[in-house]
Order: C-alpha cells, then structure tokens, then sequence
C-alpha cells in the first residue's frame, strides 16, 4: 500500500518565501489588560497599534457592567440569536444602538467580518453589481465576492471616476469605508450620495473607525457629514475598537433588518455573542456619549503629534483621525523601523503587502485617549532617531 504524502512541504516552502519577502507575520502575546503600556511577550511597553481610541476597554465601569452580566446570564449565549442566543442584554443593546445611530433598528453580529459578510450575501446575487473603494476593509470586498456579485472597485476616494464607472450602468450596492483603516482618512460620503441614487443602489457605508472618534457624542463619520438614513441606508459599525468590547452591529429601516435575519447566512449559522459582552458595551456606549472629553484629548494628541512630525519632516498621510500612517514604502524598511521601535520599548506594528498596497508598507501609528501629552513627546523623540534601511552593501542612512 502505497503512502500517502501530504504536502507539508509545500506549505513549509511558502512560509519560507513569506520571510525572505518580509511579510511573515507573527502572533505577540498579551499577559496584561488593553491600555497604552500593554505587557506584551513578557515585556512593558508603550504601545501604539491599538484601535482603543477612547480608552474603554479596561474602564472599571465597563469591567463592571461585564460581571455583572456574567453573573446574572452566565459566559456563553449557548445557541445562535435565532435558537435561544438572543437574550434581553442583546435586545437592550440592539435598541440603544438604534437610537444612537438614529435609525429604526440595529441588528447584532459577532464580529465586523461577519457582518459584511451578511449584509452584502443577504441582498446582493449572480445578477449583481457591487461597486467599492479599492482601499475598502477586507470584509467588504470578500462580502461582495462571497454573494458571487460582480465586485468592480473604484479609484480610492475618487466619486467622479464611481460616476463614470456606473454612467448608463446599474448597480445592487455601493460601499465604503467611513474612516479608511489603513490611511485614517475620510470618504467623500457626501458626494458618494447622488451617485448611489441614479444608481438606484444601496448606499453602505462600515464606520468601524469613525463611531465613537468623530461627529457629535461620537456618533460617527456619517453626524461628522450631517447625513443620516435617507442618505445612508446601511451602517456597519463595530463594538471592538472605540467601545473598547467586542462584536459588530448594522443599522438601518426595519424592513432591511429583517431580511438580514430572514437571509444573513453569517448571522443566521453562528452563535451570538456572550451576553456579558453586550451588557457591557451598552454602559461603554453611555461613556463615549456623556465624555466629550475623551475626543477632546484624541485631537490633541492628534494635533501635537502631527506638529512634531512635521518638524521632523516624517513622510506622513495625511489623517485627522487617530489613525496616522507612517510611510516606509517596502516591507523590509516598516520592518526595520517596528523593530527600531521596538528596542526603545516602543509597540508599533508594520503593515505590509497584502493589508496595503505594493510600494506603500508603512507604520500604523494609533492613538487612544488614555494616552499622555509625555507619550506622544516620546513617540516623536524616538521617531527622530530612526534609520532608512539601505541595501546590504551600503551603511544606513538618517530618516
């Protein structure tokens, strides 16, 4: 009997090309709560790679609110929303979402991928056309070829070649990020609108990085334009990154909520998330509402950083957000500079190939409102010593 060979080889070979590339990537282990000096492997340090922008995820309230949702519903929800998941802390969050996105209703999912997921494979079919920003969140794009849709991605940011694409043309849904996660810069939501319009489509915008940062007690990217439901049918938001817990939500008519519940393949097959989780989300969505003053030391920190970067001439893009994406160009030169960082007991992550485009590898550099005016001065003291990667046989040359 002849033995099977099972390709390890194979699999070993690409990772082996991962690394000579530089884009392996390899899992940190965090031994501390979320919060701007993280023990991270064993090690302290002062950390900027979070998406806690508002400082909640260790906030003693929202641990609070967490126990004392264990307590009275236990860890797990056992069964899908659909079974016997969906307990009374997910409806009272899903009714405090709705209000806070001014829509009729909000529906729950256990992570911003799935809900993408869902959103797009519940309206969209073969017939399809969904057009997206080439820079869209990862979810979005595999939403739209997951529905077996026509995916067809325009320049970034760019509405007037969208119009030209869809001129004459037909199309299901157009989607967008609110806030790009990579570049921390703005969709052209307004201008995005009369487009979706004699497109007949659905206008969706995933505002994961916008709730709770921007527009008034946080409300997003969408209050930052003055646009609401009849301009933006469909919002995505997630619950991981300004509200400090974990899970993602859509919003929007009550008929559209519905027949994602009737036809979300991702909300539908999977289970709901703890009802602890949600019970505490809802007191960190009271947080982020009533304490202006965290997104008040967000732009500070934001406007000092920027300030000192300038001077230090860093090859910056250009974001209002907490998002500030540092430009190495190769995968090899982010590398240098994390690591560079890193000896200074500075977190930073490299992003590299595919997350980014070729050419544009970069540091993704992220503030929350925990942070200090004294990190930020140490952030950019650090930055200045930084060092270009030159080829092997050349020294490295000053940043």
């Amino acid at each position: 009997m002849k033995n099977y060979h099972y390709p390890h080889s194979d699999l070993a070979d690409e990772l082996d090309r991962l690394r000579e590339a530089h884009l392996y990537r390899a899992l940190r282990t965090l031994a501390s709560p979320q919060g701007p000096q993280p023990l991270i492997d064993g090690r302290r340090m002062l950390a900027f790679c979070s998406n806690d922008y508002l400082g909640l995820a260790n906030h003693p309230q929202v641990i609070a609110a967490f126990k004392r949702g264990a307590d009275t519903y236990g860890v797990g929800s056992g069964a899908s929303h659909l079974v016997t998941g969906h307990s009374v802390a997910h409806q009272a969050l899903e009714e405090d979402l709705a209000d806070f996105t001014g829509r009729a209703r909000a529906l729950l999912f256990s992570s911003g991928y799935l809900a993408n997921l869902g959103v797009t494979s519940a309206l969209t079919g073969r017939a399809d056309q969904v057009f997206e920003d080439r820079l869209n969140h990862a979810s979005l794009l595999d939403g739209a070829r997951l529905s077996r849709a026509r995916l067809r991605r325009y320049a970034h940011a760019d509405p007037l070649i969208l119009a030209s694409m869809l001129d004459g043309d037909k199309a299901r849904i157009v989607a967008t990020d609110g806030v790009f996660s990579m570049d921390g810069n703005l969709a052209p939501v307004p201008a995005l609108v009369p487009i979706a319009r004699r497109a007949d489509a659905w206008l969706l915008v995933d505002d994961a990085h916008g709730l709770g940062v921007l527009g008034e007690e946080g409300r997003g990217s969408l209050a930052h334009w003055g646009l609401g439901p009849e301009q933006v049918p469909i919002l995505v938001g997630t619950l991981g990154k300004a509200f400090g817990t974990a899970g993602a939500f859509v919003a929007g008519s009550r008929e559209l909520i519905e027949t994602l519940i009737q036809r979300a393949r991702s909300y539908i097959y999977t289970t709901a998330p703890p009802p602890a989780i949600a019970a505490a989300t809802r007191e960190s969505l009271r947080i982020a509402q009533r304490e202006s003053c965290r997104r008040e030391r967000l732009q500070t920190l934001i406007r000092r950083f920027r300030a000192g970067a300038a001077e230090l001439d860093l090859p910056l893009l250009d974001s209002a957000t907490p998002i500030q994406p540092l430009i190495a160009g190769t995968a090899r030169q982010a590398l240098a500079w994390s690591r560079q960082l890193e000896a200074f007991g500075i977190l930073v992550s490299a992003i590299r190939p595919p997350t980014v485009p070729e050419g544009s590898a970069r540091l993704r550099i992220t503030f929350s409102a925990a942070h200090t005016v004294e990190d930020i001065d140490r952030l950019l003291e650090t930055l200045g010593s930084l060092r270009c990667e030159a080829p092997e046989t050349q020294a490295a040359a000053v940043c």
